[in-house]
């Protein structure tokens, strides 16, 4: 178990050099110059070129990329060009907001997908089961730059039953993580229904209703138990792009996240932050997918001989 823990952790570090390395080129590779939209227009070539070597942009791209990797080991994601505060202080500021959201989107679709994904495998055939099927379609072909601005409309608007957009107020969580959490829904109650189908008819689930178990209790702790495999995996691929949704989800409703903030720098030029804030929600997805394998490993030892 050490062994197989060992070896994906070390994946996972490779992994996360290999998206460093990639968020940094891309990003150098944008259009636009920071020390142009740090001085103006006005300022002379003298204090662009005498800006562009204090902040090592003269340097060769190799050089820069050491340099960074360097900053990253000792925790620092360099300065803001907008605000000129340091970066980490700015990403510890909205983090909580993006993991609040991830939360509640969370919630929305373990308590969605897995009663309805459960209730179709019971149901096989009936329409029910094809309501389902039906449903989760739609909802994960919705787009949620099309499902949030609707939402808002209903409930806040017409409804004035929930706030339209921020933090602050009682209920401003519900909208921005059930328009982030229903496509992720959607597909955890076709995976459920998917694995449970092919455990229902196995003979341990027979030998523990022949013993007198509860039909709740054999589906719960025992089909469930053993479909939880496929369902894992994916729930933790999806939770990747969960995190990566919220830019669009959180700008939809100006929630304070790092989404929102992305797109903030991104208007602002501030490809520091843009940096940074990509690199963050990237190693946040490398880190969930690590953990779910480790996960699946612990679940069934045939994962980790594998």
């Amino acid at each position: 178990m050490l062994r197989f823990i060992t070896v994906r952790l070390l994946s996972a570090l490779v992994v996360a050099l290999g998206v460093v390395s990639i968020v940094f080129l891309l990003i150098h590779l944008v259009p636009g110059d920071p020390v142009e939209v740090m001085l103006g227009e006005a300022a002379t070539p003298a204090d662009r070129a005498a800006l562009r070597s204090a902040l090592g942009l003269d340097q060769p791209l190799g050089r820069q990329w050491f340099g960074y990797i360097g900053d990253l080991l000792q925790g620092d994601l360099g300065t803001s060009l907008h605000t000129r505060r340091p970066i980490a202080e700015l990403l510890f500021e909205r983090i909580g907001a993006t993991f609040t959201l991830g939360l509640g989107a969370l919630a929305v679709s373990v308590f969605v997908g897995f009663p309805f994904g459960i209730t179709a495998a019971l149901r096989q055939g009936s329409a029910i089961d094809h309501g389902t099927l039906v449903l989760s379609t739609v909802a994960v072909s919705v787009p949620s730059f099309w499902l949030g601005p609707l939402l808002i409309l209903l409930f806040s608007i017409e409804l004035g039953w929930l706030p339209v957009s921020g933090r602050e107020e009682a209920g401003a969580l519900v909208l921005p993580a059930f328009t982030l959490g229903l496509g992720l829904a959607a597909l955890l109650a076709r995976m459920v229904r998917a694995a449970l189908l092919q455990v229902l008819g196995e003979e341990y689930l027979r030998t523990a209703r022949a013993k007198g178990l509860t039909e709740p209790r054999v589906i719960l702790r025992h089909a469930l138990r053993n479909a939880a495999l496929p369902v894992l995996t994916v729930l933790g691929l999806q939770l990747g792009a969960v995190l990566a949704g919220a830019v669009i989800t959180e700008t939809i409703f100006q929630w304070p996240g790092v989404g929102s903030l992305t797109v903030e720098s991104i208007q602002r030029r501030d490809y520091p932050v843009v940096q940074a804030c990509v690199l963050l929600i990237s190693l946040a997805y490398v880190l969930v997918n690590t953990v779910t394998d480790i996960c699946c490993g612990v679940l069934d030892p045939r994962v980790r001989l594998a």
